[in-house]
């Protein structure tokens, strides 16, 4: 009973901390846009992760990439990946700029994404690197991946590049799909945990009842009616 109650105590706990990281969630997503400035002078850019921004800078077209098997709205298909180099400096951030379909007909096709030249205002807000899929051996290099590593990606590019991404929100002249998901902390998930290891705690309380004392008293009642 103790082990059972225990370990449903830490899943609230559990509830209780993802609920704390979901409040700062949504107050940093609350909070005024950074500027590229201000993106550049944070001491660490992952404690701004959901807040909004607004950068300026160029696309570094030549390092675009298109990671495979990620859906939205319930359909699968590409995200579309191209680096920022941000204004006035030398640092670049990647970002998730949308969703398009890809064509099942030819999997090596990617689809013609329009990136204008020139300097560009980029709307979003910071998340973290694009999520790792399963893969088989090492990450390709060519244009369609599974996934992206933020360290050999810049290692291959020779960007300097910052430890977070952006994903960019509002209308795509582009077509691109920007129905990004919020993130998922499954708390729900806690509680259900929480419920079933109070449920075994409670289990184990009746049947120590059941064993001990009342079943012993049957058995001695039920002996007395015998001798008698």
């Amino acid at each position: 009973m103790a082990v059972t109650a225990s370990l449903g105590f830490w899943q609230l706990d559990r509830a209780r901390q993802k609920i704390a990281l979901q409040e700062q969630i949504n107050q940093h997503a609350n909070l005024p846009a950074w500027q590229t400035d201000d993106l550049l002078l944070a001491t660490d850019p992952l404690e701004g992760l959901h807040r909004p921004v607004q950068l300026r800078g160029q696309w570094v077209n030549g390092a675009t990439v298109f990671l495979d098997n990620r859906q939205m709205a319930a359909r699968n298909g590409f995200f579309l990946i191209t680096p920022l180099q941000l204004a006035g400096s030398q640092r670049a951030v990647l970002v998730q700029r949308g969703w398009v379909p890809r064509d099942f007909t030819d999997r090596s096709r990617v689809p013609t994404i329009d990136t204008p030249a020139g300097e560009v205002q980029v709307e979003g807000r910071l998340a973290p690197p694009p999520g790792k899929l399963y893969q088989l051996g090492e990450a390709g290099k060519g244009a369609i991946r599974q996934n992206v590593d933020l360290g050999g990606f810049a290692e291959e590019t020779g960007l300097n590049l910052l430890a977070v991404s952006v994903q960019q929100t509002g209308a795509s002249p582009e077509g691109l799909l920007r129905e990004w998901p919020r993130a998922a902390l499954g708390v729900d998930k806690h509680h259900g945990y929480a419920f079933q290891w109070f449920g075994l705690c409670a289990l184990a309380g009746l049947l120590y009842i059941w064993f001990q004392f009342i079943s012993p008293r049957r058995k001695r009642i039920s002996h007395g009616t015998d001798a008698r």
